[in-house]
């Protein structure tokens, strides 16, 4: 997923990871595929969190970071997610309903002036990307 991000030109500026130590190790995996390193926090309100902690967590993102990665569990990232993209593509919509796999990512574009505005359907879902369907291994 790393390199997906790297050869679609989706790396974050900011990343917000779990305390958890999968999330640490998925972290140092999608940093080792970068060129350049985001700057991350580690953020124990997003370990097993409801969507409504993870909303936390995200509102103390930088300002200065337009893009953001988050490194966390299910089912609250599948839930915010899909919470968050009120419009967007039907087809990605449809596989984020069905299954969020570890590893998967949900790119969501906001027009916001800030993290700390994002609500209910203020998101555009673009894409949706599991592992598997770009040649890896899945959950």
């Amino acid at each position: 997923m790393g390199r997906y991000l790297a050869e679609h030109d989706l790396v974050p500026h900011h990343a917000i990871v779990s305390t958890s130590e999968r999330t640490r190790q998925t972290w140092q995996l999608l940093g080792e595929a970068v060129t350049e390193r985001p700057s991350v926090a580690f953020d124990e309100r997003i370990y097993e969190a409801a969507p409504a902690d993870i909303l936390a967590a995200i509102a103390d993102a930088p300002k200065s970071a337009s893009t953001l990665l988050v490194v966390g569990h299910n089912p609250g990232l599948q839930s915010l997610a899909l919470m968050l993209a009120g419009s967007g593509s039907g087809k990605a919509r449809k596989a984020l309903l069905e299954k969020y796999p570890t590893g998967g990512l949900a790119v969501i574009d906001f027009a916001l002036p800030d993290w700390r505005a994002l609500s209910p359907g203020s998101g555009r879902l673009e894409r949706f990307i599991t592992p598997r369907a770009i040649g890896g291994d899945e959950d």
